[in-house]
């Protein structure tokens, strides 16, 4: 698409969801108008995650959009605590978490097996990223073990721990993967595409869209409560599917883009990449940020919510940890993913 269109059917988009958040009292006409906008806003921040990735190598340009993709949820999600929706919040989580596992991963490896018969990754990449998850796995599930034996308090205090070794994991994890062990981990693939951008503008145009993805994320929040009640649809289900559908656009956008252009190794890098940050950090930050914000959120998750993300946990470490894909295990992904949908909505 010309430059020029994109960018007049992003601002159009933009403009249409401030006045509708500004100058209209209709909440289904703001949530719909916040929801076109973030996603071609989406669409414009993973043009520039991919631009920025040209020059800095499909590792650290996955890790970019993952975090900046990933702002789009945990903006959306700290709103949510500050009104003190803490169901939304965890089954935004959630369904960012197994959204990015199977509806983009799934997606990724459909389209992209469409054009290249099997694609190729690096293989020990993803042993690591599964051993992660399964950590995550792990954190989620001692709390909700141990949520019936022990007061609030100490589940409060027990949420605090865990949110600080993730955290700390976290962090480790992107010393080990970027740092002593990078080229451990390097790119197998090759690519000769242009970058839309240079560096400057590339990094330029990421944060401007990030800022306004903030933005309308806030406008969102302020609707999404009225349209769920109305509808009749539970938190869980907004949380987990809607929300986070909307939230994944970025995700979405560039992981397609890449996985397209035969650039699987960093398709699946964005799509799990996200999916162990919202678990390894933006879930344990929205636990201390709750806490300053004087509304204390615990980490215990529904059974829910964690059978989905055990779920979509081993179905992907089974189909990434030969370092190959096509297009029959996207579908794989969408198949788990539509079921898990299914449920939700009746759950």
């Amino acid at each position: 698409m010309n430059q020029r269109l994109f960018f007049t059917i992003v601002g159009a988009s933009l403009l249409l969801a401030g006045y509708a958040h500004y100058f209209t009292d209709n909440e289904f006409f703001k949530f719909a108008t916040a929801s076109l906008a973030i996603i071609f806003l989406a669409a414009w921040l993973g043009k520039s995650t991919e631009s920025v990735a040209h020059y800095a190598g499909d590792r650290v340009g996955g890790f970019l959009n993952a975090t900046f993709g990933n702002a789009a949820e945990l903006i959306i999600a700290f709103f949510l605590v500050k009104e003190g929706l803490f169901d939304m919040v965890k089954a935004s989580i959630t369904g960012a978490i197994i959204g990015n596992m199977l509806l983009v991963l799934g997606l990724s490896l459909f389209l992209g097996g469409l054009k290249y018969k099997e694609q190729t990754f690096n293989g020990r990449l993803a042993g690591h990223n599964g051993s992660l998850m399964m950590l995550a796995i792990a954190a989620l599930f001692i709390p909700a073990v141990f949520m019936k034996e022990l007061p609030p308090v100490e589940i409060g205090t027990l949420s605090t721990v865990i949110a600080v070794i993730l955290i700390v994991a976290y962090l480790l994890w992107l010393i080990f993967s970027m740092v002593t062990h990078r080229d451990f981990l390097s790119d197998i693939e090759s690519h000769d595409s242009e970058a839309a951008w240079s560096k400057g503008v590339s990094i330029l145009m990421l944060a401007i869209s990030t800022f306004f993805v903030a933005v309308v994320s806030e406008w969102l929040v302020h609707s999404v409560q009225h349209v769920s009640e109305t509808l009749g649809w539970s938190e869980l289900f907004v949380g987990a599917f809607v929300i986070a559908i909307i939230g994944n656009a970025a995700e979405h956008s560039a992981a397609l883009l890449l996985a397209m252009k035969g650039r699987i190794g960093a398709a699946v890098e964005i799509a799990v990449g996200s999916s162990l940050q919202i678990a390894l950090f933006v879930a344990p930050t929205l636990v201390l940020v709750s806490l300053l914000l004087g509304r204390p959120m615990d980490i215990v998750f529904t059974t829910f919510e964690l059978a989905a993300i055990g779920v979509a946990t081993f179905i992907t470490i089974s189909i990434t940890k030969d370092g190959a894909t096509n297009w029959f295990e996207g579908v794989l992904l969408l198949a788990v993913y539509i079921i898990l949908g299914t449920a939700f909505f009746f759950a």
